[in-house]
């Protein structure tokens, strides 16, 4: 089931948008769906990698190539 939510933009996001959803040939509200799914995803990767990171910190896993060598 969708649901409608009302945003205000200021004029000059408004108007950024309704550029990008004309060159794009997309509506305004897939635009709006992809960018809020991607906010809510990196919000849920930055939770997650700080509920992580001290059992990284105690296996020496310290920066993103540490980990990517570790699962070489």
């Amino acid at each position: 089931m969708a649901g409608t939510i009302t945003v205000r933009l200021p004029d000059k996001l408004r108007r950024e948008l309704d550029r990008v959803a004309k060159a794009e040939r997309a509506s305004k509200s897939e635009i709006m769906r992809e960018a809020i799914a991607r906010y809510l995803s990196v919000k849920r990767f930055r939770q997650l990698r700080r509920h992580v990171l001290p059992f990284a910190e105690a296996e020496g896993l310290l920066t993103d190539e540490d980990v990517f060598n570790s699962i070489r």
